[in-house]
């Protein structure tokens, strides 16, 4: 089923954010908090820090209505760092890969910052786009929408 949710970026504090926003609604989250160490290392990227291997990669929480908020942290290590534009993001689950990629080709024409869709080790097609008015899509499909 197609979904829509707010992903949030935090710099090195989304547990701490995700554990009060988790007592503010009386909710709890939808399957464990990934960590940075759990993901593959890039062959070309910079090694983690022990501490930026605790950090969150993704963490998913009910709000209301059914509505979920999603985030990670930014690394520095990677240059990430958080300013407008990139602290909140719209995510879209569609329920095809053909409107997946009919949403990312409409809403990246004109984009500033764009990672392209593509099949990640997760195991959704994914990407991301800044769209020409400052607001940041993600397409996340095949995890959660199946």
């Amino acid at each position: 089923m197609a979904r829509v949710s707010t992903y949030l970026n935090f710099q090195g504090n989304a547990e701490e954010a995700f554990e009060f926003y988790r007592t503010v609604f009386g909710t709890d989250y939808l399957g464990p908090i990934q960590r940075m160490g759990d993901v593959p290392p890039a062959p070309e990227g910079p090694a983690l820090s022990d501490a930026e291997k605790q950090m969150v990669m993704h963490v998913e929480l009910p709000i209301l209505a059914g509505h979920v908020i999603m985030a990670t942290d930014m690394l520095e290590s990677m240059n990430q760092e958080l300013k407008i534009g990139n602290s909140t993001t719209i995510n879209l689950e569609p329920d095809t890969r053909e409107e997946t990629q009919r949403l990312f080709d409409t809403l990246s024409e004109g984009s500033t910052e764009c990672a392209p869709l593509a099949d990640m080790f997760w195991g959704a097609t994914w990407g991301t786009c800044l769209d020409r008015y400052g607001v940041r899509w993600m397409f996340n499909f095949g995890s959660a929408a199946g």
